[in-house]
């Protein structure tokens, strides 16, 4: 278990994120269009995992805006935003904000995805969701980077995220 808090509020997640320079596990998520995308599809790309509870909270919308923002000028390198919010909620949120630059991909039917990258929250108010965390891979697959935000209001490191790139 790792611990984190939510407000001051101790909390637990089921483990302890990916190790570094191990390979990432498999994936399926949904996408906005409600298609199934995997790991495999983004295979020979960085990816930044950039992982949270819910597009609904100030701090969430936020790492996605940014993420957006920064995505614009990255090489060879694909943002995937994840959550266990609905698609439908993340389109919206995504039309309004005019979010074109990251991928969204919901982890709703299962949380299968928390439950392998060790990041779903056990108890508390978010119970069942993602703690908020970035997980950067690089082109082969392999763990470069971690990040499990220690206290789940607060915004994730963006410069050490986008710096281990």
């Amino acid at each position: 278990m790792a611990q984190i808090t939510l407000k001051g509020n101790k909390i637990n997640t089921i483990g302890s994120l990916p190790e570094i320079g191990s390979t990432a596990k498999n994936f399926e998520l949904t996408a906005l269009d409600l298609s199934t995308k995997s790991l495999k599809d983004f295979a020979g790309k960085k990816l930044i995992l950039n992982i949270f509870p819910s597009i609904d909270t100030g701090t969430c919308a936020a790492s996605v805006r940014n993420f957006n923002k920064e995505a614009a000028g990255l090489k060879n390198t694909t943002v995937l935003c994840i959550s266990r919010d609905l698609p439908f909620a993340q389109n919206r949120f995504c039309g309004a904000e005019g979010i074109e630059n990251v991928v969204m991909l919901s982890d709703f039917k299962m949380g299968q995805f928390g439950k392998d990258y060790k990041l779903e929250i056990l108890e508390g108010p978010l119970a069942g969701l993602h703690s908020r965390s970035i997980v950067i891979l690089d082109e082969n697959g392999k763990v470069t980077y971690t990040e499990q935000v220690a206290e789940t209001i607060d915004e994730p490191n963006y410069r050490a995220a986008l710096a281990s790139l």
